[in-house]
């Protein structure tokens, strides 16, 4: 028996359709005829620690996936109806087996076991949701890096039977890695056939084709600057964490990479860099998250590249750090067109970060929240930027439904964003432009930050300007067609939960309080209006939003421009906080 707790979110991974999903069937079923590994010829260290906590949980039949908690009174998880796809994606990859091998008293083995005995006694020949490409690889990886935990105690008919899979999935990936999507899936499947081909006897074979495409995928998906097309930092994350896992058990192996594998990894890692906060997580853009705690900071030191600063911007964002501050801006058009579902309207955002607190947030992808989340977490507004009321700097096109998948693509956006650095007065600035709104208004949003060098002030103005003879006769059209003077537009500031914020000096200020007792102090220059009003934070693995609030300053376009003055800054009276502890930043 079982009881969901949340509604289902949507899944944003492309489900097969009927045809495809029987062509998987059929692979499984001929990849059983295969050879059966005998043995083991290494078995790589399992590259991620997981969360002890986490894994009591799942003791306790708290099954959190995907956003959803579902509790699993007793049986096994295989005979629940998943409340979503991405729940079933998550069960059936078996990440889950990271958190039972790190309960500490290793009293996590027997469900672990029991869990997989279970899988194999259902699925094992090819039935069943989990015989998709990148499914296969994720589940491989595990299996295989947590073989000597799974394997501990069983009896000989397990034993043959846990071999059995693992060479099936071997051949599985062998035939069918070529149909999953670029980018990501494709990297995983790549990897847990790698993985198969270094450890198990009798697969080596597989290898040397299996490593050629992965150096053609890295080249086709690796740009020069070490950036993927879809900007999302945490999916960059996830492929940097696979290679940086092929490299590491090649080397055990004794096998040598490609040498685009290689190059790929040495790119990727100072953009990774350039997105990290000072708190260690990821900048959240384009449907990308924080990270798992931790693990950025853990593939950056596995990957052995040494700390370099990477000159303008990393993979479309800037960067300004200074002391325990850092602020990181999307400075790039967004992907946009038929493939990008999962693209933001978020240019010229920022997030800001004070030492271990998030405090300048964006809202997040709302994708584990259902379909209506999904739409205003990619939506303008839910990001720390300007915005033209009732419009967003890139247009959503009409949703479409395919293979379980709710899909807006990102259309009509920012054709050119352009940035501007200097070095002045004790101060690094950076000044933006994008041209999201010419197209519907004839207007150019204009941003430009400066962060002092002790990371106590952050300047900040943002303005819309006409600047060519079309972009004013355009806004002259529009300007003719309201019922009220000038255009709306604000500029919106959210705040991360556990920031409190409070209207100061008669509502020319706000005083932001974060965790800890940090203070710091919001002002502008009172060309807008000020106030304070409820936001969220759309955080993956949350039963819910979160309540959060957001400064907004608003103001109108009356003329050819119109700008607005504000700034982040702590006290002068307050205290330095100390200097936090050494992180793989510096390393």
């Amino acid at each position: 028996m079982s009881e969901t707790l949340s509604p289902a979110p949507v899944s944003l991974r492309e489900r097969p359709g009927h045809l495809r999903r029987a062509g998987y069937r059929w692979a499984a079923w001929r990849a059983g005829f295969g050879p059966v590994p005998r043995g083991f010829t290494s078995r790589p260290e399992p590259r991620l620690v997981g969360s002890d906590a986490r894994g009591r949980q799942l003791m306790a039949g708290n099954l959190l996936f995907a956003g959803v908690l579902v509790q699993m009174r007793d049986g096994l998880p295989w005979t629940l109806a998943a409340p979503s796809d991405a729940f079933e994606d998550e069960l059936h990859g078996f990440e889950w087996l990271d958190h039972l091998a790190a309960v500490a008293d290793g009293s996590g083995r027997p469900m672990a076991q029991a869990w997989l005995a279970g899988w194999l006694g259902r699925y094992a020949t090819g039935k069943g949701p989990g015989w998709v490409p990148d499914l296969v690889g994720r589940r491989q990886i595990r299996w295989i890096s947590h073989a000597l935990f799974l394997m501990s105690g069983q009896d000989p008919r397990e034993t043959r039977a846990f071999y059995a899979a693992l060479g099936r999935q071997a051949e599985f990936l062998a035939r069918r890695w070529q149909t999953t999507s670029h980018g990501l899936p494709r990297f995983e499947a790549l990897t847990g056939l790698i993985y198969s081909s270094c450890s198990l006897i009798g697969v080596a074979h597989h290898l040397k084709p299996a490593l050629k495409a992965l150096a053609q995928e890295c080249a086709r998906e690796i740009d020069g600057s070490g950036g993927i097309v879809t900007r999302n930092p945490e999916e960059l994350l996830h492929v940097f964490t696979l290679l940086t896992w092929t490299a590491a058990v090649l080397a055990e192996a004794g096998k040598t990479a490609d040498p685009a594998v290689d190059t790929a990894i040495m790119r990727i890692a100072p953009t990774l860099r350039s997105l990290r906060h000072a708190d260690g997580g990821l900048a959240r853009f384009h449907g990308g998250g924080r990270g798992q705690a931790g693990r950025l900071d853990h593939a950056l030191a596995q990957s052995g590249v040494r700390p370099a600063t990477v000159s303008g911007l990393a993979m479309g964002y800037g960067r300004l750090s200074a002391g325990r501050v850092s602020v990181v801006i999307d400075g790039a058009p967004p992907m946009m067109g038929a493939q990008a579902f999962n693209s933001h309207a978020s240019t010229l955002a920022f997030e800001l970060t004070s030492g271990r607190h998030p405090v300048i947030v964006n809202c997040g992808s709302g994708a584990g929240f259902g379909a209506d989340w999904r739409r205003a977490g990619r939506a303008t507004p839910s990001h720390s930027t300007l915005s033209i009321d009732g419009y967003s700097s890139a247009r959503l096109g009409p949703r479409s439904a395919a293979h379980g998948i709710v899909k807006q693509a990102l259309l009509e956006g920012p054709e050119t964003a352009e940035v501007q650095e200097s070095d002045s007065g004790g101060a690094r600035a950076m000044a933006f432009s994008h041209d999201g709104y010419r197209r519907t208004h004839g207007l150019i949003h204009l941003r430009s930050l400066s962060l002092e060098a002790d990371g106590r002030l952050l300047r900040g103005e943002d303005g819309l300007a006409a600047i060519t003879g079309t972009d004013r006769d355009t806004l002259d059209r529009v300007m003719a067609r309201l019922p009220m003077e000038g255009i709306p537009y604000t500029v919106r500031f959210h705040l991360h939960p556990d920031v409190e914020a409070e209207t100061d000096l008669g509502g020319a200020a706000v005083s932001l309080t974060l965790r800890g007792g940090e203070v710091w102090v919001f002002r502008h220059g009172g060309e807008a209006s000020l106030s304070v009003e409820k936001s969220v934070y759309l955080e993956s693995g949350r039963l819910k939003p979160r309540a959060t609030k957001q400064i907004v300053l608003s103001s109108r376009v009356t003329e050819y421009g119109s700008a607005v003055s504000w700034s982040l800054a702590k006290p002068a009276d307050a205290p330095r906080a100390p200097r936090p502890a050494l992180t793989q930043e510096t390393l």
